[in-house]
């Protein structure tokens, strides 16, 4: 009984009450070395996402991978390979709930807390954080269990790490953002 009620703290000092789900957006093969759109430190950011999905799984909370399209390189990194029990989301667009049954699956599970993570920072993972926070689901992004990559405009290249704390620190007014090992300390 004591042990449930730490629970149920930590979950309300981190403003997370009610059923939690993770959501691992596109950690696929062609964001690797040797993929078709490689990002910079893809699999330190796998590792970590895997760490999540361990813990999820052990506590039998809800677990959703998101896949962006078919084809070529398109499946999910061996790191956080879905069970046949969990759902699988392919979508074609850069935001996860847009035509996809991935708003419905989660009322239906009485979802309200969401903890994000995957690839790219700047976009997939922002946009699904950013519909998640607006159908008004509690939003946590790990920051280090996601990755992104160099982007350019016009002459100017900005390197992946200032494009990932950049979007991080946009998460501030709809999401909080934690470390995975922060998130697993805290029992959450």
């Amino acid at each position: 009984m004591l042990v449930l009620a730490f629970f149920m703290l930590a979950n309300v000092a981190f403003g997370q009450t009610g059923k939690t789900a993770l959501l691992l957006i596109d950690i696929q093969y062609f964001y690797f070395e040797g993929g078709s759109s490689a990002l910079v430190d893809p699999l330190p950011a796998s590792v970590n996402a895997a760490k999540l999905l361990s813990s999820f799984r052990e506590k039998g909370n809800l677990v959703v991978h998101v896949k962006h399209g078919e084809g070529q390189q398109s499946d999910i990194h061996e790191n956080v390979k879905p069970l046949d029990s969990e759902k699988v989301i392919v979508k074609n667009e850069v935001n996860s709930f847009l035509n996809t049954d991935l708003l419905e699956y989660l009322r239906a599970n009485n979802i309200e807390n969401i903890v994000l993570c995957g690839m790219q920072t700047h976009m997939c993972l922002e946009a699904a954080t950013r519909a998640a926070a607006d159908f008004g689901f509690l939003c946590t992004v790990i920051g280090d269990a996601c990755a992104t990559k160099d982007l350019k405009f016009g002459d100017k290249v900005i390197k992946a790490e200032d494009v990932h704390y950049s979007t991080l620190a946009s998460f501030k007014p709809y999401a909080k953002v934690l470390n995975t090992d922060a998130y697993l300390k805290n029992g959450l």
